[in-house]
């Protein structure tokens, strides 16, 4: 079996694959723990899901957080005894890379182009929804270019909320309508709905630029609520990220 884990700046993705098929997963809060506090961790969900430590034959991490990175890392070898690979551009991703400087591309940016080119083609544009909102774009002849970054969902109404008097903080409950009709609906329509407005933009223009029609894939915490109001993500794909880790590691392990 494969460990995997998508370290993010807001949570921890980890995964356990059997072959190909994903058995278990978890998301944790990515927070400061010692090698210790992750391996009691890591070890007490398996225990929980009643899967053997012994079954743990290998273990990817790809990171944009490097102090917890190296805590995972020493807690997996100390407690699993396996010594993970981690996910950089030096890889053999399967794809090129033709970023400038592509050792500053996010790891995570990177295995989602891998799993998204691998299960539906390219073109293609990935649409990540995490702590930032990234969209990624890789060509017809699956060169991995870069894309664009924006304030995640989050990030936009805690600075709403921090910055203004008398703006609440609101939940990302879908709105019922685009004229909000309170300030929360209000505050909501202009987040959900504005950001599939920015995305759609996003397309369009990169689509324009690069005389192509990509598939849109989109993937993280709130793929699923802004799609509905997007008229040019064809697929949400939750466990896009998982995967690509483990199709980077079946290309890399010896």
């Amino acid at each position: 079996m494969l460990l995997v884990l998508d370290i993010g700046n807001t949570h921890t993705c980890v995964g356990i694959f059997d072959g190909a098929c994903l058995i278990a997963d978890w998301r944790l809060t990515s927070e400061r723990r010692t090698e210790d506090e992750l391996g009691i961790y890591l070890t007490g969900l398996l225990n929980m899901t009643k899967i053997s430590q012994d079954l743990i034959s290998g273990s990817i991490i790809s990171s944009v957080v490097p102090p917890l990175e190296a805590a995972w890392s020493r807690g997996i070898y100390k407690y699993l005894g396996i010594e993970p690979m981690v996910v950089s551009s030096e890889l053999d991703l399967g794809i090129k890379v033709g970023y400038e400087t592509p050792a500053e591309v996010g790891a995570d940016r990177l295995v989602n182009a891998v799993a998204a080119v691998h299960h539906y083609g390219c073109p293609v544009i990935i649409v990540d929804f995490g702590t930032a909102v990234t969209l990624d774009y890789v060509t017809s002849n699956c060169v991995y270019l870069g894309g664009a970054i924006a304030p995640g969902l989050l990030a936009s109404i805690e600075a709403l909320f921090g910055k203004t008097a008398k703006l609440p903080l609101v939940t990302l409950e879908p709105p019922k309508r685009v004229v909000g009709r309170s300030t929360s609906e209000s505050m909501r329509s202009g987040i959900l709905i504005g950001y599939a407005g920015l995305i759609d933009g996003l397309v369009d223009r990169m689509s324009q630029e690069q005389k192509e029609t990509p598939k849109v894939i989109a993937t993280g915490g709130h793929a699923e609520v802004v799609a509905r109001w997007s008229s040019r993500i064809n697929t949400v794909d939750s466990n896009l990220t998982l995967e690509g880790l483990r199709l980077i590691y079946e290309r890399n392990a010896k």
